[in-house]
């Protein structure tokens, strides 16, 4: 079925208190999603941020973002006092502060905390999630204990995860483990109804969830067996991509690499796991660096750079054949961009997820490239203005060769380079890919002001927010028609009997 989407993540959401919410703007954006006759909503991954504030850089891949939760709801809720957040200083609204946001956000959890009542639906989440939650939480409350340092920088009995240790902490930290256990609750709550509510409208939603974890996080603190690590719980080798024509020196990751003799020994429990959460907590899932399941980079820790290094061998089909047994045909998106070899392209044939297509990256003079509409081979793909890594389409076009910029004219039929970023859209929903995503920013027609990361630098990044005016019904009425045109009009959902007409 044809359809089309927008990539906006929660981040970038307006309001009132630096950071995008589950909360008005995150309904309004739905609404503003269905009179544009969408399907999709794509955002990027909501797990805590850590180093570099990166939503794929977190300490844990179950977890969700506190900063995410709507305050106002908790104040609905009676577990907040107007005051208590509405006269603080959440900084500007075009940009998120994230270190604010840390030393702000969690005081005002606190209070809320403070008021909460355990109740009967709190005792089943607890319950429900125990598997990741109770060393989550304690994770957490030693980090608060520690100023924030990382796990590897604790005293040894604890970031050995000895068992002695731990469960001393567990005592001596008890109140602590309930405030982020609580701050789980509220956050999934709010996601649960946000969600049902996103689907109320026939969107679905499209999450993500990258392939390598953080070295600081409760996954790699609580089993180091199933990471690449030396006795010491340090980092053999990590991750990373080699030189390209983008980047001389490569791309130093710097995540632990998975150790994939163990995670097959355990019938890939693990990833499976992971895989059936993402799956209940999104409707499709887009796994990053998808290429890294066939082969990845290793470089050698220390390096300061990933220009020395070696590829080896990943789990392939084996993982994914297993994840069909366990959890069924899953709605995934494979993101196969980079060095793709015959044998990346076999595996994703094989497990017949579409993958994806990036028009920024099409316009080679030559007309031969793979993302170009024309030399589409099949529709089981997803067709990408341009990704969160990428410049918006405005900054794209200003930045241009000029044998790029004239190649790129000729084949989107238009005189001007300002006519170019509207003209990529419209190529991307008139191809025969299943499913055309734009950058809210592309629709916007917004620079490079706007770009969400630049990969390989740090600072600067995961910082754009939408003006709270830009949800115009005209914008609206332009991307109906343009998604009319191309046949990728989502279906409304079917009224039900009790509902008004």
């Amino acid at each position: 079925m044809r359809a089309s989407g927008i990539l906006l993540h929660i981040s970038s959401l307006p309001g009132k208190y630096g950071i995008g919410k589950l909360g008005k703007e995150a309904y309004a954006f739905a609404d503003f999603l269905a009179r544009s006759g969408q399907k999709y909503w794509q955002i990027l991954p909501v797990t805590p941020t850590s180093y570099g504030d990166s939503p794929y850089q977190s300490f844990s891949v179950n977890a969700g973002n506190p900063y995410f939760i709507d305050l106002e709801t908790l104040e609905t809720e009676g577990l907040l006092k107007s005051m208590e957040y509405k006269r603080i200083s959440w900084g500007g609204v075009a940009a998120v502060d994230y270190s604010l946001l840390y030393e702000k956000v969690f005081a005002v959890l606190r209070k809320a905390f403070a008021r909460y009542e355990p109740d009967a639906d709190y005792r089943k989440f607890r319950a429900e999630n125990k598997d990741w939650l109770d060393d989550y939480a304690l994770f957490m409350a030693l980090k608060d204990a520690h100023e924030g340092r990382a796990w590897d920088e604790w005293e040894k009995p604890l970031r050995m995860f000895e068992p002695k240790a731990v469960a001393q902490a567990r005592q001596d930290y008890e109140d602590d483990i309930d405030f982020y256990c609580f701050i789980q609750y509220e956050y999934f709550k709010q996601w649960k109804k946000f969600k049902a509510y996103v689907n109320g409208l026939g969107i679905d939603v499209i999450g993500d969830i990258p392939i390598y974890v953080a070295y600081d996080s409760v996954e790699v603190w609580t089993r180091p067996d199933r990471f690449l690590l030396d006795k010491e719980k340090k980092p053999i080798d990590v991750a990373g991509c080699p030189p390209d024509a983008f980047t001389a020196k490569g791309q130093l990751w710097g995540n632990p690499l998975y150790r994939w003799d163990v995670m097959e020994a355990e019938g890939y429990k693990w990833w499976i796991e992971r895989i059936r959460a993402a799956t209940s907590t999104y409707d499709v899932v887009r796994i990053d660096h998808f290429r890294g399941f066939e082969s990845y980079y290793c470089v050698p820790y220390g390096n300061e750079d990933a220009i020395i290094g070696e590829w080896r061998k990943g789990p392939g089909m084996k993982l994914f054949k297993e994840v069909r047994k366990q959890l069924g045909d899953c709605r995934i998106i494979a993101e196969d961009l980079g060095f793709i070899t015959p044998k990346v392209a076999r595996l994703l044939r094989s497990s017949g997820f579409p993958g994806m297509k990036v028009m920024e990256f099409a316009f080679d003079p030559s007309g031969d490239s793979d993302y170009l509409p024309s030399n589409f081979k099949n529709s089981n793909c997803v067709c990408y203005t341009g990704t969160h890594d990428n410049e918006t389409l405005a900054g794209w076009t200003a930045k241009l060769p000029r044998d790029v910029a004239k190649f790129t004219r000729e084949y989107l039929n238009v005189k001007k380079n300002k006519d170019i970023p509207r003209a990529v859209i419209r190529a991307a929903w008139a191809s025969i890919a299943d499913t055309a995503v734009a950058q809210m920013q592309d629709f916007l027609n917004l620079g490079s002001e706007a770009r969400m990361n630049i990969p390989s630098t740090l600072g600067g990044n995961w910082q754009w927010r939408m003006s709270s005016d830009a949800l115009t019904d005209e914008l609206a009425q332009e991307i109906y028609d343009l998604t009319r045109i191309y046949g990728r009009l989502a279906k409304k959902p079917e009224a039900k009997k009790d509902d008004k007409v």
